[in-house]
């Protein structure tokens, strides 16, 4: 796991080793154990190419980048792991190519080498990486198929600039950014973020999860992102139910063998839920002697306590356990680097207390851990997507089966009874009527402190985003939207939460749910091999698991994760905030005083306190750290 920076100026003179130097730092910690950067001199203008590395497999010089290859064709600076390097090695040496090390990123530029962009759908594993080719003059931009690892891109009339992380970005741009007003909008007002290519800082985008990008120089050429890894939801009815949990058992125990690949110690988080515990329990599965430390958080004396269900996979594993209490002004203390960890606004608190447990883990000594994101968008977990799965039945005339399924979905604990019908009813309107039932499907007006003229001012669009729906996925729709979750939905928000606190630590976090195989697999399943008739989520999943994980886990019915006490957390926060927009410069999206006024109200009773009056106080820290600076700041 590393970070990676670099890019094409077209005067070399405007990139200066100070500059370099100062973005090395700002990446230090992504990559503490070793660092080294390559400027390549062009007919006109110059190539740049830099990484800091953390050392997790083949821990020797040999993997030292930049990587350039045998025939000083391509050079590459990779972040990320491949899991099925060996595999990929023995088949490469197999056609002639000769290995110098036994680090993956020397496979990967060999697999570039022979198969080009043809070698993406083959490797297992998590990346972002840039690779020049010299013969060509061509850099290749490439992220993995789920976005596990992050890869930024700005591009100016006589430069373009790649980095790990924005504010690396902002380095290398040598000045200040601006943030994408209509970005900012969607996230206070709808809680969008990480879909497309914008990010919250303007003219900053990020390759999204399954493209690349070409960049040539001396052409004169548009920017355009392309795809390399789109996955099917045609669905395949050669396996009965027994079948495919058989065949996905046997795939979630080959991910996990490939995902305990390393030369240093590994851990896991384990928030109780079913899938980490799956993870915790197929590593014991597999490794009968294999110390294995596990790391949660405990919301103690609270209705959110998975204690006990953690305490039962620990016992079933014979985990060392390492428990992360939060106590009340812990958040104040360490926001500041939270913000700055995270790059860009986030919605809720829990990721503070994930935040803590790579912290704990750092803090025990292991450098990777294995956590269990991307399980509920592979398995429709989470409630069920009970519109979706209502839709899915109407379009295939199933109306009987609609009322039962809606039945037995509601008698699970924490479900309203009508929520499938209004939600069902919200998937089949029109975009024109969806806008006007939004209050009735829980989409509530613009707040009170939105500046209405500002809006009108940068043409912003106060619409709420609805994902576009494709004729050839009907009776497919939980598929259909399962896919769009990995790709533009909450996914990406997930992993980034996990790669940013994971690296802060210099920690490499990974995620055994998310590989090109078992999406595949998935997503070619009938849907009630997903959701049962009875409303139970990742019902195959939990029949691959059985005389694994314990019966007790695999038959909850609820679902907690990272909950975390919000309000009693954020108390001195939100007065700090009111206090400070009497300094605030520039623009915005809010009318300050009604503001000032709304956080006052707010801090007397903090019980009113909700996720997007966290969403505000967020952003308004962000932009303080990362747009309002001028200051370059390195990780403490």
């Amino acid at each position: 796991m590393c970070g990676i920076y670099g890019g094409f100026w077209q005067r070399a003179t405007d990139v200066s080793s100070e500059c370099l130097k100062e973005t090395q730092k700002l990446l230090h910690h992504r990559g503490p154990d070793d660092n080294g950067v390559i400027c390549y001199p062009l007919s006109k203008g110059a190539i740049v190419l830099g990484h800091t590395r953390l050392s997790i497999i083949d821990l020797s010089p040999a993997g030292h980048q930049p990587m350039v290859d045998a025939g000083n064709r391509f050079s590459i600076v990779f972040n990320g792991e491949i899991y099925n390097y060996r595999e990929l090695r023995k088949e490469l040496r197999e056609l002639g190519h000769e290995f110098h090390g036994d680090s993956d990123t020397e496979v990967l530029l060999h697999c570039w080498a022979e198969w080009g962009e043809q070698s993406l759908p083959r490797l297992v594993g998590m990346f972002a990486f840039a690779v020049f080719d010299h013969r060509t003059e061509k850099l290749t931009l490439v992220r993995d198929a789920f976005g596990i690892k992050p890869l930024f891109f700005m591009s100016t009339k006589d430069r373009l600039v790649f980095a790990s992380s924005i504010e690396a970005i902002k380095q290398l741009q040598n000045g200040q950014l601006s943030f994408n007003a209509q970005r900012a909008f969607d996230y206070l007002v709808y809680k969008v973020q990480d879909t497309g290519v914008n990010t919250f800082a303007h003219g900053v985008n990020h390759i999204p999860p399954a493209h690349l990008l070409h960049y040539e120089p001396h052409k004169n050429e548009s920017l355009e992102v392309q795809r390399w890894w789109n996955p099917s939801i045609q669905q395949d009815n050669s396996l009965s139910y027994s079948d495919a949990a058989e065949k996905l058992r046997s795939l979630f125990l080959e991910s996990i063998k490939l995902h305990l690949r390393s030369d240093v110690a590994l851990g896991v988080a384990l928030s109780g839920g079913l899938d980490s515990s799956a993870i915790a329990c197929c590593m014991r599965h597999l490794q009968p002697d294999m110390e294995i430390h596990t790391f949660s958080f405990i919301a103690k004396n609270s209705p959110f306590s998975e204690e006990p269900w953690i305490d039962l996979v620990n016992q079933q594993i014979q985990g060392i356990p390492h428990q992360v209490v939060v106590n009340e002004g812990d958040l104040l203390n360490d926001i500041d680097h939270l913000i700055q960890v995270q790059g860009e606004p986030f919605c809720t608190t829990s990721i503070y207390a994930q935040y803590r447990v790579f912290k704990a883990a750092s803090e025990a000594g292991i450098k990777v851990v294995l956590e269990g994101q991307g399980g509920d968008e592979l398995l429709a977990g989470y409630d069920g997507y009970q519109g979706q799965r209502m839709r899915s039945l109407f379009e295939q005339g199933q109306w009987q089966e609609m009322r039962r399924f809606s039945n037995n979905w509601s008698q699970w604990p924490g479900r309203k009874h009508l929520s499938p019908w209004r939600a069902f009813i919200g998937q089949m309107l029109p975009n024109s009527l969806f806008r006007l039932a939004q209050p009735f499907v829980g989409i509530k007006a613009l707040p009170e402190w939105i500046d209405r003229n500002q809006l009108s001012k940068l043409s912003i669009a106060t619409h709420g985003m609805r994902q576009a729906r494709s004729t050839h996925a009907r009776g497919r729709r939980v598929i259909e939207t399962l896919r769009d979750a990995i790709g533009d939905g909450g996914l990406p928000s997930l992993l980034r939460y996990g790669d940013r606190n994971a690296m802060a630590f210099s920690i490499e976090n990974r995620v055994p749910f998310l590989t090109v195989p078992l999406a595949e697999f998935l997503f070619s399943l009938p849907e009630n091999y997903l959701i049962d008739v009875q409303g139970a989520t990742k019902s195959v999943f939990r029949a691959a698991m059985r005389g694994i994980v314990p019966d007790k886990i695999l038959d909850r019915r609820d679902k907690i994760g990272f909950e975390t006490p919000m309000g009693e957390w954020v108390g001195q926060l939100v007065q700090q905030i009111a206090d400070e927009l009497h300094t605030e410069n520039g623009a915005t999206l809010w009318d300050k005083n009604i503001l000032q006024d709304h956080l006052s109200k707010t801090n007397q009773n903090i019980s009113t306190f909700t996720s997007q009056d966290w969403r505000l106080v967020n952003f308004i820290l962000w932009k303080k750290a990362l747009i309002d600076s001028r200051s370059h700041a390195t990780f403490r």
